[in-house]
């Protein structure tokens, strides 16, 4: 019952026509084996956010041969990474992985992290995915997730993208308790309206908007087709049961909390 491909499975080959593609962010945190933040002072804080966010230079970011070595091992294996930047606090960083297709998108994220732990390994450091591995005034990890399906790629998608956003507002609830391991209360850390977040308990949406629960790209608001982006998932969350609720709500029209069971084809 652990085993969340299985289900994914069923339901992305029950929409393989729509063909879609996802990309996921997936944010993560360096930490010291003594579980504090990889080169943050040891009996003290750096100073506030903003010097940190893509950028370079010692005393900027923290860790980048790791980050590099993550990246390149990552290609080596053949997983689809796209790309990799320093984030907004410090030792924080995030890779992408896609575009990928249904299923493959958990398989390539998946496999992502694992060599993300076994590199930070020969480093002597650890990967957390902790959804807020700071209190205070840090920002949390997320998983932001793009998606989209054929028609919201082509030319005048993006009344495609509005009806799928349309779908999602009247399921947070169910999506939240999807988007991490604890049914919500991980991610009860991190989803406060600060820090480039949403609210918990309100969905949003918007063009270019950081801190709405769905951000539709400025481009994809000028192109009038492409993707959007769900910035809810945690980072720790399953690629798989996220992919799948998504899936779930926009095109198999799901409604409500509870899931429907497909019969094996």
């Amino acid at each position: 019952e652990t085993n969340l491909r299985h289900t994914c499975k069923k339901v992305m080959d029950l929409v393989k026509d729509s063909h879609p593609w996802f990309g996921m962010e997936q944010e993560y945190t360096l930490l010291g084996i003594n579980s504090h933040p990889y080169g943050w002072p040891d009996n003290g804080f750096p100073g506030p956010q903003g010097p940190y966010y893509c950028g370079v230079g010692a005393d900027k970011v923290y860790g980048r041969d790791i980050v590099e070595s993550h990246y390149k091992a990552c290609l080596y294996a053949g997983v689809k990474i796209c790309g990799t930047n320093a984030e907004v606090m410090p030792s924080q960083w995030e890779f992408q992985v896609g575009p990928c297709e249904g299923i493959e998108m958990g398989d390539h994220l998946w496999m992502a992290r694992f060599i993300l732990h076994r590199v930070c390994e020969d480093f002597g450091v650890v990967a957390t995915l902790d959804p807020k591995p700071m209190t205070g005034n840090w920002n949390g990890a997320g998983c932001h997730t793009n998606y989209s399906t054929e028609e919201m790629r082509r030319e005048g998608g993006l009344k495609h993208i509005e009806a799928a956003i349309e779908k999602l507002s009247k399921r947070h609830d169910y999506h939240i308790c999807v988007y991490d391991p604890r049914g919500g209360r991980d991610n009860s850390r991190r989803l406060t309206g600060h820090h480039e977040t949403s609210n918990i308990f309100e969905f949003s949406a918007g063009v270019a908007n950081r801190g709405a629960s769905i951000r539709i790209p400025r481009q994809v608001g000028q192109d009038g087709y492409g993707y959007f982006e769900d910035r809810r998932p945690a980072a720790n969350c399953d690629p798989y049961a996220v992919t799948e609720a998504i899936m779930r709500t926009t095109v198999l029209n799901e409604t409500g909390v509870e899931t429907k069971d497909y019969a094996d084809h």
